[in-house]
């Protein structure tokens, strides 16, 4: 943030009001509303040229342009400061319920035109305006009639505003009249009475005759040896001939002008001068209706002087709070915290007012001075910002002060200070013979003297320009007097003396200005809690002097010692790398941050994807079993064909043997699926090699490997999968029970374990002790085989048992496409414990 200075030292004494210790900062008795019509309470004169040097004149006319009424920006040009933190609050609270409107896109309808406060007063002594004087003194009805409808429906939304425009006249009858009895242009219309419109009818009509007449005349041969050319013209309101005036005795008439050389007459000729006259009359009686008119509307707007001015200055007042909204808009300003004076501010990414309305890139910054502290002492390098830092504070209190917002985040606290004193950057006055020591001594002794516990005093380069050592001295006791007297100060030094104050006093505080040691310049930055060397090396060979007279400077000031020079720039060399430090350690956690965030999501991954594996590999037991199943169904009919007790009863054990190992198997499958793995870093990608298939979560073995595929079998499925996706475990993986086996070795377990249903030769089916989709699925089996057969019946061996098997059988031949019909058997064949089935044919 590039440094404002200015050439002369200031001192700047807002006047003092409200300093009675009794009332504190409020209002006294009787004290009118806070930020209302009334006036505010301005500065004494001799602070004006303060406040010029300071930069207030730049704000005042930055908030004028905002302005769009006249009367608006003379309020703004007036601004002055409020008597009470009370005032203030309320002021400040005003201009946030215009920034809202103005959030909204919404903009209070103050339009007017021209400046009618003037014509008001005229009328009001009496005077009787012009027909555009009365127009705009219709815009200011209309304008006041407006504004109240438009805030009074937003009451609930704009209480504060509310507030001010109920004193404003909602009676537009006057704007009614003015306008319909004025035209636009500035005419008085012919409808503002019916007297005017039937005279101006009259008028007119007499022109037009008087026109007809006269282009008679001129068309006449006898008149036209008279005339000097064919035409007519007007002379004092009259039609007129141009005779020549050889010809004067010719032509009767009354003569009204003659050219220069004299030679032609302008007459009126006599057959015209009736019509003329009554012309001259018709128009008389027109004017003097119009200023009839004229002075009636005058008098109307005379009748509502006070209430029009009245409504002028609210409308002026509404037009200045709105320009404030804009303006606190464009500075991003914000409503601080109003607090004692005792309490210190905090300002939160403060900026310069003027820097940013000059449009400069600003740098914000943090300054804050809180209780024990009164005393903020600014250094480091020339250029870096420090006169900025604590004239930026100066403004800010003015901001305050005039119930304005002030350029910093919200959250931040400033008390409201009965006065701001500053001493800017002196030179020496000649017409004084005053060096710029003495100039600069003359303004911080009249700050010192009037200085008290609501002040705040502002310093510049505090007692430089003379001996370093008597000048941290004198420096000293100055801050001493000026903290005795209870008020805070903001200072900016060079002196190391000053510096070292912070550690040895609590009442001061230190802050620095960043300086970039790589870039050996600026950073206009602001740091609190620690004080900055000066670099002044640093800066001459930024600004290119000579490097051979820069390390001669430098060698110079190593020789001299200055052991505090020295610890500061330690200090701040040592910032400087636990700054470049921290910045890679905050990098670093982002990056470990970063990369926990994609562990997490891969692991995320990694589960959805075990969990899809598990119900693909379940997809694949299920399709294992379902062609075992199919595998069975021809043994069984195998065994149909050549039945025997013994081997129907092997064979229904050895399925149920089967049932049970794929069970064991998919268990197996699960668990593997769950349990740890033991990776084998490096291992080889070979035959027979264990490996886990990292996108299933199932372990696997190799059992060949092409390319960049491996066939790998997993329980009993076979797959292949990219290398990238197996990984290489210690050990060889256990085959998972009943897989790994040939289809005849599966087939010949199953026929050891598992009890089936048996076909007997007589077409006869013996389903004893099978479950009921057992039973159903094997009478499918035997029923098509039966039909393919051409046999006509059958007969189903259920037994009796509890009845379910035997009613589950019946309902579903019922529904079979097989069956023609069915029913018990015979006494001889099993009666009610077998079912006859007929077969269709």
């Amino acid at each position: 943030m590039p440094p404002v200075r200015s050439s002369h030292r200031l001192t700047i004494t807002l006047a003092r009001v409200m300093r009675s210790s009794s009332h504190g900062d409020e209002p006294p008795a009787g004290a009118l509303a806070p930020h209302t019509l009334a006036p505010r309470h301005d500065v004494n004169t001799s602070s004006q040229s303060s406040l010029t040097h300071l930069g207030w004149p730049e704000v005042v006319r930055a908030l004028a342009g905002e302005c769009r009424l006249p009367a608006g920006r003379r309020r703004a040009e007036a601004l002055s400061f409020l008597a009470s933190a009370a005032e203030v609050r309320e002021a400040l609270a005003q201009v946030e319920e215009a920034r809202q409107l103005g959030e909204a896109r919404l903009t209070l309808p103050l339009g007017m035109s021209g400046a009618p406060e003037e014509h008001v007063d005229r009328a009001g002594k009496g005077g009787v305006l012009e027909p555009a004087a009365l127009r705009e003194c219709a815009s200011l009805v209309r304008a006041a009639a407006r504004t109240r409808r438009f805030l009074e429906a937003r009451a609930a939304q704009s209480q504060r505003l509310w507030a001010i425009a109920q004193g404003l006249s909602g009676d537009e009858r006057l704007a009614d009249r003015v306008e319909r009895a004025i035209e636009p242009s500035g005419a008085v219309s012919d409808r503002a009475s019916p007297e005017l419109g039937a005279l101006r009818d009259r008028v007119r009509g007499l022109h037009r005759a008087l026109k007809q007449r006269v282009e008679e005349l001129l068309a006449d041969e006898g008149m036209q040896r008279h005339l000097r050319d064919r035409y007519f013209t007007i002379r004092d309101e009259r039609y007129v001939l141009p005779i020549l005036a050889s010809s004067r005795s010719q032509v009767p008439g009354i003569v009204h002008n003659a050219s220069q050389s004299g030679q032609t007459l302008f007459v009126e000729p006599e057959p015209m001068v009736d019509m003329g006259n009554e012309l001259t009359i018709a128009s008389a009686m027109a004017a003097e209706e119009e200023a009839r008119i004229l002075r009636e509307l005058s008098e109307g707007v005379s009748r509502r002087a006070a209430e029009l001015l009245a409504d002028l200055e609210v409308l002026g007042r509404l037009d200045l709070l709105e320009a404030e909204a804009r303006l606190a808009a464009e500075l991003d300003a914000h409503a601080p915290e109003v607090c004692a004076p005792d309490a210190g501010f905090e300002l939160l990414s403060l900026r310069h007012p003027l820097l940013v309305l000059q449009g400069k890139k600003v740098v914000a910054s943090h300054v804050r001075l809180e209780a024990p502290r009164r005393a903020l002492i600014v250094s480091g390098p020339n250029g870096g910002g420090k006169t900025v830092t604590i004239t930026a504070v100066g403004l800010s209190a003015c901001l305050l002060r005039a119930g304005l917002p002030i350029p910093a985040a919200q959250g931040s606290r400033l008390p409201f200070y009965a006065e701001v004193r500053a001493a800017i950057d002196e030179r020496g006055d000649l017409a004084r013979d005053l060096s710029t020591f003495t100039a600069h001594l003359t303004s911080v002794r009249d700050i010192a003297q009037g200085a008290g516990p609501r002040s705040l005093v502002l310093v510049d380069e505090i007692a430089a320009d003379t001996d370093p050592r008597e000048g941290a001295a004198l420096a000293t006791a100055i801050l001493e007097d000026l903290l005795e007297r209870r008020a805070q100060v903001l200072v900016t030094t060079h002196l190391d003396e000053l510096k070292a104050l912070a550690l040895t006093d609590e009442r001061f505080a230190n802050a620095r200005v960043g300086f970039d040691a790589e870039r050996l310049a600026p950073t206009y930055q602001l740091h609190l809690g620690s004080p900055g060397s000066s670099s002044a090396l640093e800066v001459a060979q930024r600004v290119g002097l000579a490097p051979s007279v820069v390390e001669r400077a430098r060698a110079a000031l190593t020789g001299q010692g200055g052991a505090l020079t020295q610890a500061l720039r330690a200090l701040e060399e040592e910032r400087a790398r636990l700054a470049a430090e921290r910045r890679g350690a905050e990098e670093a956690r982002a990056a470990a941050a970063a990369a926990e965030a994609r562990a997490r999501a891969s692991e995320e991954a990694a589960r959805r994807a075990e969990r899809e594996a598990a119900a693909r590999m379940g997809e694949a037991l299920a399709e294992e079993l379902e062609a075992a199943r199919g595998e069975v169904a021809r043994v069984l009919a195998e065994l149909q064909a050549a039945p025997t007790l013994r081997k129907a009863g092997e064979t229904q054990k050895q399925l149920d043997a089967w049932r049970a190992t794929v069970a064991q198997a998919s268990r197996a499958a699960d668990a593997q699926a769950r349990a740890g793995v033991e990776a084998e870093p490096g291992g080889e990608l070979r035959k027979g090699a264990r490996v886990r298939i990292v996108s299933l979560g199932q372990d696997a073995e190799v059992l060949e490997v092409s390319g960049d595929e491996a066939l790998v079998r997993a329980g009993a499925l076979k797959v292949r999968r990219p290398r990238a996706d197996l990984l290489p475990l210690k050990g060889k993986a256990p085959a998972a029970p009943g897989f790994g086996k040939s289809r005849a070795e599966k087939l010949d377990a199953a026929e050891e374990a598992r009890p089936a249903a048996v076909v007997l030769p007589d077409r006869r089916l013996d389903a004893r002790g099978l479950r009921v989709d057992e039973l159903l699925r094997e009478v499918d089996r035997f029923l098509d085989r039966l039909y393919a057969e051409g046999a006509p019946e059958a007969v189903i061996l259920h037994g009796h048992g509890t009845g379910a098997l035997k009613q589950a059988l019946r309902e579903h031949l019922g529904a079979s496409p097989y069956v023609a019909s069915f029913g018990p058997g015979e006494r001889h064949e099993g009666g009610d414990a077998v079912t006859a089935v007929k077969l269709r044919r």
